[in-house]
């Protein structure tokens, strides 16, 4: 595989893969560059046209996997916080005069109780999609550098 491959192809697709650190200096970077540098070669190799599509998929899906976690962390997030915030009587008028006067009383058990492991638990899972796309994205670079196929886990394919 290596020798049908050029080393511009090879450079080129490492390229893609390793643009999408470009997210910490650039507003969605990873998506903006990589889309860039696939467009305007795709049509011309086929072995630019196989990275940046996996690219930019691994990067969306791992975009939705991050935000499908967060949507699942808020209602833990703001049970710790405001505990009674499911409490229907928590927002009737006899708590009005507690809220004009700004008297918020938190408990830190109740913070500190049921609803921590869930938030800890979802604040691992957001730092284990970090560590893997990081590490992925490495793995990209090397391996398509080397003339690789790099297919990403945990991938959907939007772009095919």
């Amino acid at each position: 595989m290596t020798e049908s491959v050029t080393k511009h192809e090879r450079n080129l697709s490492a390229l893609i893969h390793a643009s999408t650190f470009s997210k910490f200096f650039i507003p969605f970077g990873n998506f903006i560059i990589p889309l860039v540098l696939w467009t305007a070669n795709k049509k011309e190799y086929e072995f630019v046209d196989h990275n940046g599509k996996q690219a930019l998929n691994f990067q969306i899906s791992i975009l939705l996997y991050s935000i499908l976690v967060g949507m699942i962390s808020i209602p833990f997030f703001l049970g710790g916080l405001i505990p009674n915030i499911f409490d229907f009587d928590h927002f009737g008028f006899s708590n009005l005069q507690s809220f004009n006067f700004a008297e918020f009383h938190f408990n830190s058990d109740d913070f500190f109780g049921p609803w921590l492991i869930p938030v800890a638990l979802l604040g691992l899972a957001q730092s284990a999609l970090f560590i893997i796309n990081i590490v992925y994205t490495i793995l990209a670079t090397i391996k398509t550098n080397e003339g690789e196929h790099f297919e990403y886990p945990l991938t959907i394919k939007f772009i095919k």
